[in-house]
């Protein structure tokens, strides 16, 4: 990503975007940015956490990718093309639940809207859209490492390349579950939103 990412371009990004800045105590702002790069392979975007503690603002940043993998590109799981989630604001989307069934992650379950690529030229194609419900969740690539490309680590999730940070970001998602429950909302920008 080449731009600097600051508290301030992301409330204004918001704010233009009519999304909401949620406010409380640990009462997380879940934003994902998607880099100008759309035709990359790597995890080259951002999730972003907007939150506050004793009433300051703090800002936290992993890598991700909101994209599919260059996989899943060429071999879509769905007859109408890979799935690659629209930029917008998805007020409860996300419910704190498990992956797959394997490990906690936030699991969609209100419908957001999808662009279907279907040509498998590798490219990101933003048409064809489409609304429902998915399995567009927010989960980690690896186990234990640092992933440095997608590959088939998402057919359309958004996915935090290191699993520490993923760790860390559930960590503060349970803690704002204990307060306001287990429905997360979340924002997709892209990356000329900041600018």
């Amino acid at each position: 990503m080449s731009i600097e990412i600051t508290q301030k371009k992301l409330k204004d990004a918001l704010k233009s975007k009519g999304a909401p800045l949620f406010t409380g105590d640990l009462n997380l702002t879940l934003v994902g940015i998607r880099s100008a790069d759309t035709d990359s392979n790597l995890f080259n975007d951002r999730l972003c956490v907007l939150m506050q503690i004793d009433g300051k603002m703090q800002l936290h940043q992993f890598a991700c990718t909101t994209d599919p993998g260059l996989y899943y590109r060429y071999n879509p799981l769905n007859t109408k093309g890979t799935a690659i989630l629209k930029a917008g604001h998805y007020a409860g989307c996300w419910l704190l639940g498990a992956h797959q069934g394997k490990y906690k992650a936030l699991v969609q379950r209100k419908p957001m809207t999808v662009f279907r690529d279907r040509n498998q030229d590798g490219k990101l194609d933003f048409e064809n859209e489409e609304s429902g419900l998915f399995g567009i969740n927010l989960h980690k690539a690896s186990f234990n490492r640092y992933s440095m490309q997608v590959d088939k680590w998402s057919a359309g999730c958004q996915v935090l390349a290191n699993s520490d940070d993923f760790d860390t970001l559930m960590d503060l998602v349970e803690q704002s579950a204990k307060k306001y429950g287990e429905r997360f909302s979340y924002t997709l920008l892209d990356e000329g939103d900041l600018q």
